[in-house]
């Protein structure tokens, strides 16, 4: 095997947004993906709303993006409303086309890692591969120093007997029994009789009954009139929801580079990660001189500025999650949906202003005042107990 500038351990999404920005802006790298699953991406689809990324982000991470639709729709109880921002979709089928188009000849799939140190990796079958620079990609990993929410998901892509009727992504449909803990179904409708349907809940721990979401799933298509035919695939996994933590014990543990959501970069309150990893992208893209230590340095830095600026969005989740019954938190995401539309999409991108915070807390919360207050003052309790 040859020496490498840069091995990537995991070729799923932050990683091969990694890749594949490298390889536009730097291409004279050399540059490995490895990955323990038979495609890159391990199966997973990925969503994003337009004003997530810039324009010139936008440009280059076109390739990936299959589906786009000018609006998509929510449902709870007592508010329906459609929302005219654009939203794209990154299925797994494409990303994992177009990584293994740009890098088949370094791109090692099917392979398992037994050890990674700065400047090799070591595989089971005993090959030490040589490098530069290493970064850690392999996904979410549990750290004592965050302590977590879930949105645990089951997603299944269907064939239907007779088209569906959909025009619109239906990103959350809370109408649906809440099952002990804020649920929803997130339905987007890749051709007029194809639909990705997902059982999501948010709930305290990362476990969700399969079986138990597949039924959910058939029951909530035959409650829209949709015939299932054929499952084409399946989808599975539970996205970390920020809820309070030590962002420098976080790293105090980590001495090698690491990317996505094994570096806790997501949206604190959605879990999606694709916004930040085209970000990290970027930033590292710019970088002169690729080493352990310089990416460790860079990455590290990026993310706690992302820390600082989650600081709202965390509160937020407390909210959520400590406020008030499991089976009432919809009530708080009904709410949030009656808000101007700009600020929606400003929260999803991450870019809160400050009228837009005082706007979110204005009003009387859907939640117990004296339960809210203690849930945005939990972080302040756990310091004066350590």
């Amino acid at each position: 095997m040859p020496q490498y500038d840069l091995i990537l351990v995991g070729a799923g999404l932050a990683n091969g947004l990694i890749a594949l920005r490298l390889r536009q802006q730097r291409p004279a790298l050399r540059i490995l993906l490895i990955d323990a699953e038979s495609e890159p991406g391990a199966h997973h689809t990925w969503s994003f709303h337009a004003e997530d990324l810039t324009e010139t982000q936008h440009h280059w991470v076109a390739p990936l993006v299959v589906h786009h639709w000018p609006g998509y729709e929510v449902r709870f109880p007592q508010r329906n409303r459609s929302l005219q921002s654009g939203y794209f979709c990154v299925t797994a089928e494409r990303f994992a086309q177009v990584i293994r188009d740009r890098f088949a000849p370094d791109l090692l799939l099917n392979t398992r890692v037994a050890s990674i140190a700065s400047r090799s990796v070591t595989l089971e079958d005993g090959r030490v591969l040589e490098t530069d620079a290493v970064i850690d990609g392999r996904g979410y990993q549990p750290d004592a120093a965050l302590r977590m929410g879930f949105q645990a998901f089951v997603g299944q892509e269907w064939q239907l007997s007779a088209p569906h009727g959909l025009t619109a992504p239906i990103i959350m449909d809370a109408t649906v029994d809440q099952q002990a803990g804020y649920r929803f179904v997130y339905s987007l409708p890749f051709s007029a009789d194809t639909l990705l349907i997902e059982d999501t809940h948010y709930i305290d721990n990362a476990t969700l009954e399969g079986e138990c979401a597949r039924q959910n799933i058939r029951d909530y298509a035959a409650q829209q009139g949709w015939q299932l035919n054929r499952l084409l695939r399946e989808e599975q996994g539970a996205l970390p929801i920020t809820l309070t933590g030590d962002i420098a014990a976080f790293w105090q543990k980590r001495d090698l580079p690491c990317s996505g959501l094994r570096a806790g970069l997501f949206h604190p309150t959605t879990g999606y990660s694709l916004p930040l990893a085209v970000a990290l992208a970027d930033r590292l893209a710019q970088m002169q001189t690729f080493t352990s230590e310089t990416l460790h340095a860079t990455i590290a830095q990026f993310a706690s500025q992302t820390w600082q600026q989650q600081r709202f969005f965390r509160m937020l989740n407390r909210m959520l999650f400590l406020a008030g019954p499991a089976d009432q938190r919809w009530q708080v995401m009904q709410r949030f949906y009656g808000l101007p539309e700009g600020l929606i999409a400003r929260f999803y991108a991450g870019k809160l202003t400050l009228p837009d915070r005082l706007r979110i807390l204005s009003g009387k919360p859907p939640v117990p005042v004296l339960a809210a207050l203690q849930a945005i003052m939990t972080p302040h309790r756990q310091q004066a107990m350590q």
